[in-house]
């Protein structure tokens, strides 16, 4: 094994009252390509900085092979202080030189000439790829690289680093990127790190194993650190085991959904019964939009959307995938009523109650605690109709309860954009719309987002970049290409790309230049019997499938019960003037609690059960 390029031994850093992280040890080699993981909050961008020798710690010994040049792609690069992006991108401590910056910044399409106070953050981005490497580094340190970047400039991005002969470390939401490009990967949890040499695409799988590991551990130690290893188990483990289930849910809405779109190419739904009228959130029907182009003269339009034609109903999760520029947000705009299209209609149900969650969630006041945020300032929060103590609902966005009291500025920016997931989700509504809702997420954090969308009862539309978070969400992708054109494709991302994808001419057994033949079933396979049935499957028994089919009813029960003990708990007064009721209502909320939690637990082995048998 060749010696590291860049090492840090015994790192310790304090950050508030407390220790960060302590007694890290890590080593970079000359061809790593390392995947850096946590929760948000857990420091990982504070660590690159850190190994980019940008921050002074109080512990431990950073050492270098002499010539080696390592940089920082900065997540919220500083741009406000250049006059325009090339200012930016020619400022950097190693200066780059100008030719290389302007080959990388046409490459990946951004004019350095434009103004800095105005670039929007994909400009923004881009321009810090150039800057970064147009520095030719030894050791690339990448904070959320692909964020606020189209289809194109990640795919440019990706084919970059596969031909990169350096090191990089990167801190990624974007699950399909790290799959691609990482070999091994490091895992910052609570204040320590752990290292295997795997990339992330077996990264779900090792701390499924350290988990398990440290659940034998904690049986024998105290009940304190049980009940946290427990909150934890089921915050990430349970969620992803229940996320399995939904993901075969997602398969069978996309089956029903294509069969809905009808033969490729037809956009509008053939359906007319009843039923599925009074269903309808959002009718487009031969939807037409243009806007003025200056690059085509005076007089000149540009059309952004075509003849477009959908029907949207309770229940659909939409994708809506392109590169920058091609119309996205107009699309959007037209289906919730922001915009007008030039020709065609858009009806929407009378009862149509949105929420927008948009890029612009970061901006809380950082003066205000997250308990003004979300409760403004009291004890209980209102989700969908439901009360719920406030502790409890951030248990449930994977936030420790004692940080109710944290004021917004000590969060970080993952922490910031989940908190705000938190408040948009607790309101009432029957449309969901989100325009890029995974930057500066975490993935475990997106595991959530995943739950929570799957388990959402009305519509939702989703602008994302996030090819993997698409395919883990949507029923229906609509695709743009910036010529007007939408491809309407049930399924997600690969789903669209497949259909984008030339398909191979089949090839038949006569010789080169003889007829290609389809439409028919492959003459050494036998056609598919829909009708036969496979034999010999196991089968839960009796009292398995009665408790996989009435726990879900009983859980629900249960969680009714806790939020009607609770309501009643929530008087202030009433300890003093009844403290027996008190005292009898906390324990049957504490029995229910366990009850649920018990029941959650069966009901999820089962469903690994039923995966397993199916």
């Amino acid at each position: 094994m060749p010696p590291p390029v860049l090492a840090y031994e015994n790192l310790g850093l304090v950050q508030g009252a407390g220790w960060l992280f302590r007694g890290l040890d890590i080593h970079v080699g000359p061809r790593d390509r390392l995947a850096l993981i946590g929760r948000n909050g857990a420091g990982k961008t504070t660590l690159l900085k850190c190994l980019a020798g940008l921050i002074e710690t109080d512990e431990g010994r950073r050492t270098i092979q002499p010539g080696t040049r390592v940089v920082l792609l900065e997540q919220d690069p500083d741009v406000a202080r250049f006059e325009t992006l090339r200012d930016f991108a020619l400022a950097a401590p190693e200066a780059p030189e100008a030719h290389a910056v302007d080959a990388i910044a046409h490459q990946i399409g951004i004019d350095l000439d434009r103004p800095a106070a105005t670039a929007s953050g994909g400009e923004r981005r881009r321009a810090a790829i150039a800057r970064a490497l147009a520095q030719n580094p030894d050791v690339l340190l990448l904070d959320e690289p692909t964020n606020h970047l189209d289809l194109a400039a990640i795919e440019w991005l990706e084919d970059w680093l596969a031909r990169y002969t350096g090191a990089f470390i990167a801190i990624s939401h974007d699950r399909t990127f790290l799959k691609r490009l990482t070999r091994s990967s490091l895992w910052l949890d609570r204040g320590a790190i752990r290292r295997a040499e795997i990339g992330f695409g077996g990264f779900d799988a090792w701390t499924e194993q350290v988990y398990a590991e440290e659940a034998r551990v904690a049986d024998r130690l105290d009940a304190k650190l049980k009940l946290e290893l427990h909150w934890l188990e089921r915050g990430v483990t349970a969620r992803r085991k229940r996320n399995q289930g939904r993901l075969a849910k997602l398969h069978e809405m996309r089956a029903t959904r294509a069969a809905m779109l009808g033969p490729p190419g037809t956009a509008k739904l053939g359906l007319a019964n009843d039923d599925v009228k009074t269903k309808m959130v959002i009718d487009a029907d031969r939807v037409t939009k243009r806007f003025p182009s200056t690059s085509l003269g005076t007089g000149g339009e540009r059309t952004i959307v075509r003849d477009f034609t959908l029907r949207i109903t309770r229940g659909d999760r939409i994708g809506v995938v392109g590169a920058n520029g091609t119309g996205k947000t107009t699309l959007l705009k037209l289906l919730t009523g922001e915009m007008e299209p030039d020709e065609g209609t858009v009806r929407r149900a009378r009862t149509l109650d949105g929420v927008v969650i948009d890029q612009q969630r970061k901006l809380l006041d950082p003066a205000k605690s997250v308990r003004d945020i979300l409760a403004d300032g009291g004890d209980w929060i209102d989700v969908r109709g439901t009360r719920k103590h406030v502790q409890g609902y951030l248990k449930d966005f994977l936030f420790a309860p004692e940080l109710v009291d944290a004021r917004i500025g000590t969060l970080s920016g993952g922490e910031r954009s989940r908190l705000l997931l938190a408040r948009e989700f607790a309101r009432r509504s029957n449309l969901l719309v989100l325009d890029e809702p995974t930057n500066d997420l975490d993935l475990e954090t997106l595991d959530l987002l995943q739950e929570v969308i799957a388990d959402y009862d009305g519509t939702v539309l989703i602008v994302s970049h996030d090819r993997d978070f698409l395919d883990r969400t949507v029923t229906v992708t609509l695709g743009l290409d910036g010529s007007g054109k939408v491809d309407v494709v049930a399924g997600g991302y690969e789903d669209w790309e497949r259909k984008r994808r030339p398909s191979p001419l089949p090839r038949t057994g006569g010789a080169a230049g003889g007829a290609v033949k389809s439409g028919g079933p492959s003459p050494d396979r036998p056609s598919p019997n829909p009708s036969r049935k496979r034999e010999g499957n196991r089968k839960l028994s009796y009292k398995d499938q009665r408790d996989f089919d009435l726990l879900p009813g009983r859980i629900d029960a249960l969680e009714a019960e806790i939020a009607r003990d609770e309501d009643i708990l929530s008087d202030p007064d009433l300890y003093a003037r009844d403290p027996a009721r008190f005292a009898a209502l906390t324990a049957a909320v504490e029995q229910a609690r366990a009850e649920r939690d018990a029941a959650e637990h069966r009901w999820l082995e089962l469903a690994e059960q039923v995966e397993a048998l199916a």
